[in-house]
């Protein structure tokens, strides 16, 4: 049994000017130890993925379908005080600013503490020590000072590091981190991705890292989820998704990555705008922005399609190869040209 299994969520937020289905059927795994990457475009759904998984949704965002098990154990639906047993204890998330994130009228210990108190039966003296050891293990300098800093004393990357203690305080099966390193420098960037993986592999938990850089995907994860407008159009492992990329989506993305191959020359950007979640299409909803369309993809949603073993894609183009390659032309419904 994976230790987080998601399962045809669907999640809406209900507006004024209508339903958007911000996350549509979303299916998959996590097991324990490994780096699960969400990749995808602002809007493609990623953050209200993991949103979703812990429960915190605004206000107006429901979760309409789906499941989602830790452990075996059904959260859509939970009551608040199952939540509270497992978010930050057993699953935590790391928000994308952590300027924002933390409280600016409450020193680091204070706030580590809080969390560490919150969810052990640890004392005030015992939260202290625990938050002074989770400093010196994400490697904060002279962390004795840094406890009873406040957030705008410390650097960008020192806040991201409080962030990541605050999160592996209660020694989670699984951290999510939706875009860690957006708002940090490229060095600082560097530094924390390693420091990630560094704890992962020392904690032996799995993390969720949501993000739109596919660098950074290429550095941390073992398998890949890729979305686009609420839905997974790609996934599988890192490998088979970066070498044999079956969406035109995906294609797309790593067209517009800078390489040592591609140096000098002009990149190649996904054209188009995405779509409205209001008024979503018919069909596949990259196929306005898709090349290779047919007319299929402009009115039936693509089926998911087994590459293999551990390689899916949600894509008309790939069930066009697989027909033409197995079915003879009188039983073709898809061109083969």
């Amino acid at each position: 049994m994976a230790l987080l299994e998601v399962n045809n969520l669907s999640t809406s937020f209900f507006t004024d000017a209508g339903e958007i289905r911000a996350v549509e059927d979303v299916t998959f795994s996590v097991d324990r130890g490994k780096v699960l990457g969400i990749v995808g475009e602002s809007g493609s759904g990623k953050s209200v993925t993991a949103y979703s998984i812990m429960q915190i949704l605004a206000p107006t965002g429901k979760i309409v379908n789906g499941s989602v098990k830790y452990a075996g154990q059904e959260l859509v639906g939970a009551d608040e005080k199952i939540m509270h047993t497992i978010r930050g204890n057993k699953i935590s998330i790391i928000f994308q600013d952590p300027m924002t994130s933390l409280n600016p009228t409450y020193t680091v210990a204070h706030q580590l503490m809080e969390a560490i108190m919150l969810h052990t039966d640890r004392n005030r003296s015992q939260a202290r020590d625990r938050a002074l050891e989770m400093l010196q293990l994400v490697n904060v300098n002279d962390p004795e000072k840094r406890l009873d800093q406040y957030p705008y004393e410390l650097s960008g990357g020192m806040r991201q590091r409080v962030m990541i203690a605050m999160a592996l305080a209660c020694e989670p099966d699984i951290l999510i981190a939706d875009e860690p390193t957006t708002a940090l420098d490229v060095t600082i960037q560097a530094q924390i991705l390693e420091l990630m993986r560094e704890l992962q592999q020392r904690l032996g938990m799995a993390i969720i890292l949501i993000t739109h850089d596919l660098g950074v995907v290429a550095q941390m994860c073992d398998e890949l989820v890729v979305m686009y407008a609420g839905s997974i159009c790609e996934q599988g492992t890192a490998d088979e998704v970066f070498y044999n990329p079956r969406h035109e989506y995906t294609k797309g993305l790593l067209r517009s990555i800078p390489t040592a191959e591609n140096s000098g020359q002009l990149l190649q950007p996904i054209t188009g705008t995405p779509i409205d979640l209001l008024n979503m299409p018919k069909g596949c909803p990259f196929a306005p922005r898709c090349d290779s369309a047919m007319k299929i993809c402009l009115t039936e949603f693509p089926e998911r399609l087994k590459i293999n073993e551990d390689h899916y894609a949600s894509c008309w183009v790939n069930v066009r190869e697989q027909v033409c390659n197995t079915l003879p032309e009188a039983e073709r419904e898809i061109p083969c040209v």
